[in-house]
């Protein structure tokens, strides 16, 4: 998600190949032998597979929201949060989410497994609310690359068990992922897609108002 937010606010615009994990096709293997999503295939044949270095390289061709230029703090400060994001609290969120998946670390009880995992994560919110105490954005009073590289994380996180995220007393966090879900950029990224199949008719990303392919499409992929 958060590659399709960096591609669609910085105005790029490619073909995108929807992928179902468990029926990989060939030609994203062919791609990226690592074959997860997302994989980002430039017109000279690089291949971009991470989902944080394709939200940097489309913002580096244009960042009209001024997602790397944060108000408050530098660059470098947010990539080193989003690293806490992508590390430890990614990983207490797939502990949290999946628990079962992890039979060697819960030693046969998953729920408490999973209740535990969800107090470290809910450590690391607590941080978070205090950051967006000071300006309803991570970094100051709007938007940047941090926030849109965390939050497809926090929705996950609050997505899980929504009756107990509810009950946290997380005031700024709430009103934060309330106001991403509601906003237009949300909207426009999470249009559901058919599995690609080799053949069928392009697919372009972002969603092409009225129906008209614009003259600025590029022959980027999109896994």
């Amino acid at each position: 998600m958060r590659a399709r937010l960096a591609i669609a606010v910085s105005g790029q615009r490619c073909e995108l190949r929807e992928v179902l994990l468990k029926n990989k096709p060939p030609e994203l293997l062919a791609a990226s032998p690592k074959a997860t999503v997302p994989v980002l295939v430039l017109p000279g044949g690089e291949v971009i597979e991470q989902s944080l270095d394709i939200m940097l390289w489309a913002l580096r061709q244009n960042d009209p929201a001024l997602w790397l230029a944060p108000p408050q703090e530098s660059i470098d400060a947010m990539l080193a949060l989003v690293a806490d994001n992508d590390g430890a609290f990614k990983q207490q969120l797939d502990r949290y989410k999946y628990p079962n998946r992890y039979p060697q670390q819960h030693s046969g009880d998953a729920p408490q497994f999973a209740r535990e995992q969800r107090a470290a994560g809910a450590r690391w919110l607590a941080g978070l609310e205090a950051r967006l105490a000071g300006g309803g954005w991570l970094f100051g009073q709007r938007a940047g690359l941090a926030d849109m590289a965390i939050l497809p994380f926090v929705r996950q996180f609050a997505h899980t068990d929504a009756a107990w995220f509810a009950l946290q007393p997380w005031p700024h966090l709430v009103s934060w992922l309330a106001n991403w879900e509601s906003g237009t950029l949300f909207e426009r990224v999470m249009e559901k897609y058919p599995p690609w199949q080799a053949g069928q008719m392009r697919v372009e990303f972002p969603p092409v108002v009225g129906g008209k392919t614009p003259s600025s499409a590029t022959d980027f992929q999109a896994f």
